[in-house]
Formats: structure tokens, C-alpha cells, sequence
């Protein structure tokens, strides 16, 4: 019998190639630079009604927009329509570079990246919060507070809850994950348990190994 080989039926779109994120981050960082700091903030909440468009108001005209579905000239064609006439001409020159380049694809993530360097410019970092429930505006106060004396900047909290995290929190920073969870100190303290267990059963063993006088 002849072994059939796997039809690939999927193929990977730009979003899931491992280097999007460093693509995403040479783009924003181009535009980044090319704005004046008394008008970043201006051009992000332009760059703001753009992802909300693409999105949340209109997907099924986003998608279009950052799919495969058009060629480069159509792309660029529909950047002219629906975007020169309304937009800044700064952003909508960013729009018709991605769009030349065939990166329109990664505009949400460029854009993510672009508030991630923006608030690292203004001393903030972005925050992750767990939970088991919905956090308090007391409660996300008291985390920011305590996070900004501990850490030394100003954290920008995105919340989600999870049912797995029992109690407490699980914050992360980065790559540093702070795991005050119960299900983690249940964790911890059944390990300490357990390797007093053993030491206790190892020192029993040696004292009928080594009995006194001998």
C-alpha cells in the first residue's frame, strides 16, 4: 500500500509567520519617527479610528482590506478612496507604503506596537492582569499603585479573567510572570510537603541504618 502524502490545504497568512512581530516593529518604529512629538499622540488617535473602522465598524470591509483576496493595485486603489479623501495625508502615505509592500495584512499589529513604543516614550508599560473575576476600579487603582512603587513605571493594566486562577493574581510584565494565584501556593505548599515527606522518611532510614554503638 502506498503512502499518501498530506495535502496542506492551509496556508500560513503574513500574521502567523514568527516574524511578523519584528516586521510590525520596523514599520511602527518608521512612523514613529517620522511624526513630530508634539503630534504622536494626535496621529495615534487618527491611527485609532482606522483599526476601529477596519475592525469593529466595518470587518467585512477590514478584511477585505488585509486579506489576499486583492492584488497590490486594488489595495492601493481602495487606500485612495476610502482613506485619502478623510485621513491625514501622513497616514495615509503609511497606508499606501503597507499596502506596496504587501503588509497591509500586519496593520493591527503594527498599530499595537506602535502604543507599546509610545508608552514606553511616556514611561508606561503594558500590564497583564488574571483573574478569577471581574476586578474593581478600587481594586485595578490599589494593582496599579503597588505595581508602579515596585517596578518603577507607570503599568497600562489589560485585564482578562480566568477561571483556573482559583485566587488572586497572575501578573505579567514582559516575559516575568508574578503567579500570586491560590492554585499556585496550593502548588508550592504541596511541594514543600511533599520534600519534607522525604526528608523525614531518608532521616528515619538512616537512623535504623546507623543504630548507636555500632
Amino acid at each position: 500500500m502506498n503512502d499518501q502524502k498530506e495535502v496542506k490545504t492551509h496556508v500560513p497568512s503574513v500574521m502567523e509567520d514568527p516574524s511578523a512581530t519584528s516586521v510590525a516593529k520596523v514599520y511602527s518604529k518608521a512612523f514613529l519617527g517620522s511624526i513630530k512629538e508634539s503630534e504622536r499622540d494626535s496621529v495615534i488617535e487618527e491611527f485609532t479610528e482606522v483599526i476601529d473602522l477596519a475592525m469593529t465598524q466595518q470587518p467585512v470591509f477590514g478584511r477585505m482590506l488585509m486579506s489576499n483576496a486583492l492584488n497590490k493595485d486594488e489595495r492601493l486603489s481602495l487606500v485612495d478612496r476610502v482613506f485619502a479623501p478623510h485621513a491625514s495625508e501622513l497616514l495615509t502615505n503609511f497606508l499606501r507604503v503597507l499596502a506596496r509592500h504587501e503588509r497591509l495584512e500586519l496593520l493591527p499589529l503594527i498599530f499595537t506596537q506602535i502604543k507599546t513604543l509610545r508608552d514606553t516614550e511616556a514611561g508606561k508599560k503594558a500590564v497583564s492582569v488574571r483573574s478569577a473575576f471581574e476586578l474593581s476600579e478600587q481594586n485595578l487603582t490599589n494593582i496599579e499603585k503597588c505595581l508602579n512603587e515596585a517596578l518603577g513605571f507607570s503599568p497600562v493594566i489589560e485585564t482578562s479573567i480566568d477561571q483556573s486562577v482559583i485566587g488572586g493574581l497572575v501578573i505579567q510584565v514582559d516575559d516575568t510572570v508574578y503567579d500570586g494565584s491560590l492554585r499556585t501556593r496550593l502548588k508550592q505548599l504541596r511541594g514543600r510537603l511533599s520534600n519534607r515527606s522525604i526528608h523525614e522518611i531518608q532521616s528515619g532510614r538512616d537512623r535504623f541504618s546507623h543504630p548507636e554503638g555500632n
